[in-house]
């Protein structure tokens, strides 16, 4: 199975997600995309039921992922590129 790295600055910049946060949000992707730089922009529910943004990227000769931007709610720019939209 792969390991799933979250990088400290998350929790630094954002006090209210936590590690576990992060990896429940990553287990519970919703929808995913690879961007033409080669990073993963997904969002999914963390263990609160929070939908979460993540930024990571998979490292293939080391099967793992590592995740180094999380924010909740989500950016209405994220939603736009992954094909969801927010309803006001």
């Amino acid at each position: 199975m792969s390991t799933i790295d979250v990088h400290p600055r998350i929790h630094t910049r954002h006090p209210e997600i936590s590690v576990g946060d992060v990896v429940a949000a990553m287990r519970g992707m919703v929808c995913y995309h690879q961007r033409e730089s080669g990073e993963w922009l997904s969002v999914g529910f963390d263990e609160r039921n929070r939908l979460l943004e993540l930024v990571y990227v998979y490292d293939s000769v080391k099967d793992g992922f590592l995740v180094y931007h999380a924010m909740t709610p989500p950016s209405g720019r994220t939603l736009r590129e992954l094909g969801l939209e927010r309803r006001g």
